[in-house]
């Protein structure tokens, strides 16, 4: 059995946050973040121990940059279409409910 002798504690990898990022957030961001986490074991087990924490923080600065830019845009999107379309989709939406009314009074 061997004992590891060695006396740095192995950074997180955040390999977990950096996939989820990928997938609900940012991809471009998120796939950075991912080839980072995957330098943290490499590089420990190697035992160049300022690599593999250089890249664990890498890895977790990429999957918050990714989360940043997913909230971003799950907030802009409406934002923007609300601040253009706004008016016009607000009096198609009154138009249709309208003529809905309507049908449903003289029935």
């Amino acid at each position: 059995m061997e004992i590891n002798q060695n006396k740095h504690p192995m950074p997180s990898n955040h390999l977990l946050l950096a996939i989820i990022t990928t997938i609900l957030c940012c991809l471009p961001a998120g796939i950075v973040s991912i080839i980072y986490a995957s330098q943290v074991n490499t590089k420990y087990n190697a035992e160049d121990y300022e690599g593999a924490e250089r890249a664990s923080k890498n890895a977790r600065t990429w999957w918050i940059v990714a989360l940043i830019l997913g909230l971003l845009i799950v907030v802009a999107i409406p934002l923007v279409v609300f601040l253009f379309a706004g008016d016009e989709f607000i009096e198609e939406f009154t138009k249709a409910y309208n003529q809905e009314l309507e049908k449903s009074s003289q029935n």
